[in-house]
């Protein structure tokens, strides 16, 4: 199945699909140190987001959640993608430095919410983001 997507950062990756309902902050629910989410409250608490094309609706926090993209992807924890409803400038700002610093980035695309819904924990996906045509193949 394709999904049609709107690219936010360019790229091409695939991978086992981790995916939620509830919102992601970077920072505080994040662990960079390990690529695990580490807030207690959410129904992803300890999976690893590492090398996994990763979808929550939207972002939530501060600031700071771009550093912790940055030291996701230094440390080689970082998702392979995201797929997200609505994509808050932020979130995309820590690929896009690390691009400049590390040379590692990953691909962002916005997905409509009713095909949001299809998005299941443990599929495989790929995601081909680009300026015209991306899309998500499931």
């Amino acid at each position: 199945m394709e999904i049609a997507a709107t690219c936010i950062l360019p790229g091409t990756n695939r991978g086992r699909l981790l995916s939620t309902r509830q919102p992601i902050s970077f920072w505080g629910c994040v662990d960079p140190a390990t690529g695990n989410i580490s807030d207690k409250r959410h129904e992803l608490f300890g999976e690893s987001i590492s090398e996994k094309i990763l979808a929550f609706p939207f972002g939530k926090g501060s600031s700071t959640g771009s550093l912790m993209v940055l030291v996701l992807l230094r440390l080689n924890l970082a998702p392979a993608a995201i797929m997200i409803i609505r994509t808050e400038p932020l979130l995309a700002t820590g690929p896009v430095v690390g691009k400049h610093f590390y040379g590692k980035t990953f691909p962002i695309v916005n997905v409509a919410e009713s095909d949001f819904k299809l998005l299941k924990t443990g599929i495989y996906a790929e995601i081909v983001s680009q300026h015209k045509g991306s899309c998500v193949r499931i």
